[in-house]
């Protein structure tokens, strides 16, 4: 029975809390536009206390790596290292100074990039493994597309660039403009709409992620 009311009491308050920050939208009160920003500045600050709760596990679940020695714990040091240099120094300087500044822009950044690199080949590979496995059209499709795209990226030998190079990298622009612009508005509608119904969800009660 007290599981039950507590319960209860949890989704009332998420109801009205949740129904604050969405009339504030809409009307244009001073007393519920503050109750909106205080509950908002809540949230962020309740997302911060879960962001370093999680640097807090993920450092102790690495330090236990390197404590006991396990297979990799070499790059279980490497990182605590980093975060440590990288943290006392954004802490110190603040994240805009050159020292943080040059730690993002030297290791940071490069490792983004190449990741990226690695998932464009890794994808086109994927594309040609599934063309082997079931060759239909848009099988054949979804590869071309890929290396087309690949090729219109891709710097030119020698740096010439001849026409069929720019009717290249002009179908490259139009695919990423027009093509994949749009499929990924949809991508961001669906997230959109998908987001929309669990909050529903939530203040409706029908789901109860803060408790039984």
């Amino acid at each position: 029975m007290r599981v039950l009311r507590l319960s209860a009491i949890w989704a009332a308050l998420a109801l009205g809390v949740g129904l604050f920050v969405l009339l504030g939208y809409f009307v244009e009160l001073g007393f519920i536009q503050n109750l909106r920003l205080i509950f908002l500045r809540w949230a962020v600050l309740l997302a911060a206390a879960a962001l370093i709760v999680g640097l807090v596990n993920l450092l102790a679940v690495h330090w236990r790596k390197v404590s006991l020695t396990e297979q990799g714990w070499i790059y279980s040091g490497v990182l605590i290292l980093s975060f440590t240099v990288t943290f006392v120094l954004a802490l110190v300087f603040r994240p805009d100074s050159p020292a943080a500044l040059f730690i993002f822009n030297t290791f940071q950044l490069p490792l983004e990039a190449s990741l990226m690199a690695v998932l464009a080949v890794s994808l086109l590979v994927a594309g040609f493994r599934m063309v082997n496995r079931r060759r239909d059209l848009l099988s054949l499709l979804f590869v071309g597309t890929a290396l087309m795209v690949l090729l219109g990226t891709g710097p030119t030998p020698g740096g010439v660039e001849g026409p069929v190079v720019i009717a290249l990298r002009d179908f490259r622009a139009w695919l990423s403009q027009v093509w994949a612009a749009g499929g990924a508005r949809g991508i961001l509608l669906g997230v959109a709409l998908g987001a929309t119904a669990t909050g529903l969800r939530v203040l409706l009660a029908a789901d109860r992620p803060y408790g039984a």
